[in-house]
């Protein structure tokens, strides 16, 4: 149908789709200003169901707990390579009883540790191999360890060089499953740009199952159940990701890395998450957020506003009473 539209257009026979227009959302909430603005790069900001909420704050190689009607946050996970701290970290996420895990990479071991709500490290594992930096969003790792989800089980990591989108993994190191086949790029020949162009984001469907969100390269999310069968592949297309397809290259240059040279390949989505009724939202490196259905077709496009103005965010959330939790900023919002 889609190749037939611009010829039925011509013809008449069907009418232009409307433009879809963009709907604003204006922080309802969020932490307090003089709260929010004592973190340096605060790149995750979740709620508990005991209402505590909490801060990965990147730069600080921090987590900060705050608890309801608090004054200042609370330091959980303090610097450090030893176990029990964190050391150039580039992931958190909670599961909403109120346990957490953390990755880093201490001397370029990507390690992933669980914590209980109040900061106590329960158990970890560091992964074989070193962290290979394939795409990175500034200076924040994108692949590995820098993708993953905590289901409160387990973890989901993007892995492309095991030939898998995601690799689950149990909370002692072991791999346990292996969900999605990498999809083709044009440049297989090119294995690091073939491996860059598959790194995403794995994210937990609330109504069972797992999206993955390709991050690099064509805009794209594929769908699967919850025994890892892929349901369906949908391209992110729309007006705000038109400059982004293309401005894709067909070459990279290539950056001196630990392991050698790479290819210096950029994002063209920030983040992602699902919501409870199973809905996707991706946010574009523009500061734009589309929202898809459990089938895969868009329902809308959506931009986040605070009183200093247009947010482009680089973590998503939904609380416990499904607000939505954004950072920078550590804005909440209200759904209509």
């Amino acid at each position: 149908m889609s190749r037939l539209l611009p010829f039925l257009l011509a013809l008449g026979v069907m009418a232009a789709p409307p433009p879809q227009r963009v709907q604003i959302l204006t922080a309802t909430g969020g932490l307090p200003a003089h709260i929010a603005g004592a973190f340096q790069e605060p790149t995750s900001f979740q709620q508990a169901k005991t209402g505590r909420y909490y801060v990965f704050d990147r730069r600080a190689h921090a987590v900060f707990g705050i608890d309801p009607d608090a004054d200042a946050p609370r330091k959980l996970i303090q610097i450090g390579g030893e176990e029990g701290r964190i050391l150039q970290p580039s992931a958190f996420d909670l599961e909403p009883e109120g346990s957490f895990v953390v990755a880093d990479a201490p001397n370029a071991r990507e390690r992933v540790q669980l914590f209980d709500g109040s900061g106590i490290r329960i158990t970890g594992f560091t992964l074989p191999g070193r962290n290979t930096v394939r795409v990175t969003l500034g200076n924040i790792v994108l692949n590995g360890v820098g993708s993953l989800q905590y289901t409160g089980r387990s973890v989901l990591i993007n892995q492309p060089e095991t030939r898998s989108l995601i690799t689950e993994y149990g909370m002692s190191g072991t791999p346990l499953r292996t969900i999605g086949m990498l999809r083709p790029t044009g440049h297989e020949a090119k294995r690091d740009v073939h491996l860059a162009l598959n790194v995403g984001l794995p994210v937990m469907n609330p109504r069972g199952g797992f999206y993955f969100v390709f991050q690099a390269g064509v805009p794209m999310f594929r769908s699967y159940d919850a025994k890892g069968r892929l349901l369906f592949e949908r391209h992110i297309e729309g007006p705000e990701v038109d400059p982004l397809i293309a401005a894709i290259p067909t070459s990279w240059p290539r950056r001196q890395t630990p392991d050698g040279e790479l290819p210096l390949v950029m994002p063209n989505i920030r983040t992602a998450v699902a919501d409870r009724e199973g809905n996707l939202w991706i946010s574009l490196m523009a500061p734009f957020t589309y929202v898809y259905d459990v089938y895969g077709d868009k329902k809308r496009t959506v931009q986040f506003k605070s009183v200093t103005g247009v947010i482009a965010p680089v973590g998503l959330s939904f609380s416990p009473a499904g607000r939505l939790l954004v950072a920078p900023g550590c804005y909440e919002f209200r759904l209509p």
